[in-house]
């Protein structure tokens, strides 16, 4: 049995029994081939209730400091967290982004699932941001579809994106798969990469029911 199925068989039923996740739309999601995943972002537990939804694997980065603790302790979040797909990445350094981006080409180019969240951090407040580029590059440089989806209400049972979590209903909604084959081999237009990822955000929008800040939502936590 791999790690994943252990993980699904061990927290899926307590996942499931604290959220209830009602699932829209997992249809929508093709079930072989490379395919990415664009939602929105409220906190923390996103990543981990999202992917108990789907039957497929699902890769995405995660800060390498979550696999860098000592001890026993140390030894088991990062057995939980790469177990789950995460990928660890050193997303602070001048070279994150793109090392980010390499990581979920390689992944595409394997045939799998990539998540990845455009606006690039959680929300501060519980609206959707502008969406960053690397969503579009990724589609661009490897074909895949882009599936939407939204997370809706992760920010009530964990506000702030801290602490334990509550109980509570979370609705996970997956829009249909969006392709952008007419732009081959324009990844490196800007005007392209930016009409890529607004339509993008524009149906996460759609599907999350949020209201949209045209700003990137680090710019916001700056001005706080």
């Amino acid at each position: 049995m791999s790690r994943l199925a252990i993980m699904k068989a061990v927290l899926g039923p307590v996942l499931r029994l604290m959220f209830r996740p009602r699932v829209e739309g997992a249809e929508n999601v093709p079930g072989t081939g490379p395919v990415i995943l664009a939602g929105n972002h409220l906190t923390f537990i996103d990543s981990m209730i999202m992917p108990i939804c789907l039957d497929r694997q699902v890769f995405f980065i995660g800060k390498d400091e979550y696999v860098k603790g000592k001890g026993l302790k140390g030894r088991l979040m990062a057995w939980f967290f790469t177990s789950t797909g995460m990928i660890p990445v050193d997303r602070d350094g001048g070279r994150g982004g793109v090392a980010a981006l390499m990581t979920g080409r390689r992944v595409l180019e394997e045939g799998k699932i990539f998540s990845i969240y455009p606006e690039g951090t959680r929300s501060p407040d519980g609206r959707l941001y502008r969406g960053r580029t690397g969503i579009a590059r990724l589609t661009l440089m490897t074909g895949a579809p882009v599936v939407p989806f939204a997370m809706i209400g992760t920010d009530k049972i964990q506000p702030g994106g801290a602490g334990i979590p509550r109980p509570g209903r979370v609705t996970v909604r997956f829009g249909e798969p969006m392709e952008f084959s007419r732009y081959e081999g324009m990844d490196r237009d800007r005007y392209v990469l930016r009409a890529v990822t607004d339509s993008v955000m524009a149906e996460v929008m759609r599907l999350s029911g949020q209201e949209y800040v045209d700003m990137y939502a680090t710019k916001a936590k700056e001005a706080a």
